[in-house]
């Protein structure tokens, strides 16, 4: 039997055992968000007690303020080594009413699992876990692991931990570094990502007469907060859909895109409702700028009365490019909005966090074993997408090991519904994913010099 196809052997016998730890994860409503029970240190336990019965044996603990414990984990030897990240929080569940089955209750669905969290992150937890029993906790180059618990929480932003790695580059210092959080372009294709867009926060607020007023009696003359905010959300775009914000970038897109009609499935856009913006997907969703509108305050339709509004408010979520400088977007925006006068009345822009987007060098011996491990892991050529998410940690590490070469991929394909009702996984995925790390260690050790 050649190696492949005894790594692939290994794996396949390890899926049910991978299962069963999926599942544990999963019942744990492991949410980091504010007002959610402590249940993050009960994952915490779980994922310790699980890495010890994979074969490691030094692992710590790190507490910080305002985050959950986060676990580093070392097999030696030091060099040559690779780091391994993922997270055990998970988002809140939203509707309960919107999911099939209970959110933290694993389901069987077809070819896969039905939970809150069991894609993202906790999926990519048990792929670390299978590749260290398939070399029987004993992988062929040095390890590195940081499980954190803190991500979703702090998801476009950051959390304490993120500014650690830097204050500490000589434990984090490796030479290939694996960013577990992300996934396949759909199910089956391979999929390495080569960016990430930054985000920030930015809040719109209007305010017009010091108190509501009858709309009948003073509709007409006195001006209502309402219309004076979507005046200037309405300047946010062209007609086609383009962002119309001058100074946020758009870069050129060279990888792999989506089809429409793809698209639209993954979106879940409705039969009939037009995709906005022009150019290819790759540069509207990855290489381009991106303005959402995620929250606004105003008189719901249900409590409304015929009286002018006399405060609105609006968070506007700006995407951009990994080249842009997260401050220098988040003016754009800013000086954009504040320089509109609708109905000649003043609008208070407030920025918040900025988070930046990251693009890893390309061409080292780390890259070439990992599209050799994703063609072994699916059997597929890789295809190459960037990601409109933001994870604030990947800065943090690649300042801490400039040297390092920072790889994207994990088992979250595009159609798992990540951070929505009936989010899944596919154990399809999880097997390439464990059989692709594991190829990947032992690729690294012959690219950089490994365990003998």
């Amino acid at each position: 039997m050649d190696a492949d196809q005894d790594l692939r052997s290994t794996v396949d016998a390890l899926m049910d055992g991978l299962r069963s730890d999926l599942e544990r994860l999963a019942r744990i409503p492991s949410i980091a968000c504010p007002g959610f029970p402590p249940e993050v240190r009960r994952a915490h336990g779980l994922v310790v007690e699980l890495l010890r019965g994979a074969g490691v044996e030094h692992i710590e603990q790190l507490d910080l303020p305002v985050t959950a414990p986060v676990s580093y984990a070392e097999i030696p030897p030091p060099t040559p080594a690779v780091l391994l990240s993922a997270h055990y929080d998970v988002q809140p569940p939203g509707d309960a009413s919107l999911w099939r089955s209970p959110p933290f209750e694993p389901t069987p669905v077809e070819g896969g699992l039905r939970a809150r969290g069991i894609a993202d992150d906790k999926s990519n937890i048990v792929v670390h876990l299978g590749m260290l029993r398939a070399h029987g906790g004993r992988p062929p180059t040095g390890i590195k692991i940081v499980i954190e618990g803190q991500t979703e929480g702090q998801e476009e932003y950051g959390s304490a931990f993120d500014d650690c790695p830097p204050t500490d580059s000589e434990w984090f210092a490796r030479d290939a570094v694996i960013i577990a959080d992300l996934g396949n372009i759909r199910p089956g294709s391979p999929t390495l990502t080569t960016g990430l867009r930054g985000a920030s926060e930015v809040v719109v607020e209007v305010r017009t007469p010091a108190e509501a007023r009858h709309s009948g009696e003073c509709g007409g003359a006195a001006p209502d907060a309402l219309p004076v905010l979507l005046h200037a959300l309405a300047t946010l775009h062209h007609a086609d859909g383009d962002v119309a914000v001058a100074g946020l970038r758009r870069e050129a897109w060279s990888g792999t895109s989506c089809a429409d009609e793809e698209f639209r499935d993954l979106a879940a856009v409705r039969d009939g409702v037009p995709l906005i913006g022009t150019g290819s997907l790759g540069e509207r969703l990855w290489s381009g700028p991106a303005v959402t509108g995620i929250g606004v305050d105003a008189p719901s339709v249900d409590h409304a009365a015929p009286a002018l509004v006399p405060y609105a408010r609006h968070e506007p979520n700006p995407r951009f490019p990994p080249q842009q400088d997260p401050r220098e977007a988040q003016g754009a925006l800013v000086a954009h909005v504040e320089a509109l006068r609708p109905f000649g009345i003043p609008l208070t822009v407030t920025p918040g966090d900025a988070g930046p987007g990251f693009e890893p060098a390309t061409g080292g011996p780390a890259r070439r074993a990992v599209l050799s491990a994703l063609r072994e892991g699916w059997g597929a050529e890789p295809d190459f997408v960037a990601s409109g998410g933001s994870i604030p940690l990947v800065d943090g590490l690649a300042k801490a090991a400039p040297g390092a070469e920072v790889l994207l991929f994990g088992v979250q394909e595009g159609m798992c519904a990540l951070h929505a009702p009936n989010e899944r996984v596919l154990f399809s995925e999880l097997r390439g994913g464990g059989l692709a790390e594991a190829a990947f260690l032992r690729g690294s050790a012959a690219a950089f010099g490994g365990r003998s």
